[in-house]
């Protein structure tokens, strides 16, 4: 089978996303290593890591995110910056658990794609909609950005531009196809790539809600289905454990598929240094 090439974005903050990067692209080597992989930023990367990317590529056309607290305004980018025919997107607080190949068989059927169902650590379907209230409210597509596909064809170039007047502008955006109560306050590459499906009409063309994959693990807290409030960090509930040969435990589930772990401090020295361990890096 054909393997995925993944692309990331990745610009460091207070958070230093470029690491998460890293140790995204050795969960990959270790379960994908076919795959090909993309690293957009304009930071520098440790030396040792500098061989786990095909391609590291300065983000094109100025810095739109420069005033931005939470990175946003260069996801449209990653469209028109990345090396691949086709391309598997992905959020660098992610880890990458098995081969994904029958996921690309699946996948080469479309244009583009969002994953519009993830799951509980569990692997329940998360249908809390705690976070996504405008989505319910105004009957936006219920897609996910942390893990999305597209050729270099029409329909994604398309989409794409409407993605980047949609971040460019998104008060205007908002207010017009998500306003009212819960009036987004933040620019959100969900609620933006909802927002261009719903312009476009092309839900059905972008996306399969029956389909369990592609999708990924969602570790937000609110919507693991605990039967009681919870308003701190999801470690506080759960432990986490991984193993020299890269099994990973939440709780007493095994995880597989993608694994977003949402909690910066989830990326521990101990993790990455078991990925390098195991990757002989």
């Amino acid at each position: 089978m054909t393997s995925l090439n993944f692309t990331m974005l990745a610009q460091n903050t207070e958070v230093d996303y470029v690491r998460q990067a890293c140790v995204a692209a050795m969960s990959i080597k270790a379960t994908n290593n076919n795959s090909k992989i993309c690293l957009l930023t304009n930071d520098s990367v440790p030396e040792k890591y500098t061989d786990l990317f095909d391609h590291i590529i300065d983000i094109p056309w100025g810095d739109h995110a420069a005033h931005e607290n939470w990175i946003i305004s260069n996801r449209w980018k990653i469209y028109h910056a990345t090396p691949f025919e086709q391309t598997a997107v992905i959020d660098t607080d992610m880890l990458i658990l098995q081969d994904l190949s029958a996921w690309f068989e699946f996948l080469r059927n479309y244009d583009l794609f969002y994953t519009s169902r993830v799951f509980t650590y569990r692997g329940e379907v998360v249908n809390n909609t705690f976070y996504r209230r405008a989505f319910e409210q105004f009957e936006l597509p219920n897609l996910y950005s942390g893990f999305h596909y597209f050729k270099k064809s029409d329909l994604p170039h398309e989409f794409y531009t409407w993605l980047e007047m949609i971040t460019n502008n998104w008060q205007q955006f908002y207010k017009q196809h998500a306003g009212g109560k819960i009036y987004q306050k933040t620019c959100s590459m969900d609620l933006s790539s909802a927002i261009a499906a719903k312009i476009m009409n092309c839900e059905s063309k972008i996306t399969n809600q029956r389909a369990t994959y592609p999708s990924f693990v969602h570790m937000k807290t609110k919507v693991q289905n605990w039967n009681y409030n919870l308003n701190n960090r999801w470690q506080d509930k759960i432990d986490v454990y991984l193993d020299e040969n890269l099994n990973l435990m939440i709780g007493n589930y095994l995880q597989t598929g993608i694994f977003h772990y949402t909690e910066k401090d989830f990326l521990t020295e101990r993790i990455e240094d078991t990925y390098c361990n195991f990757l002989g890096i």
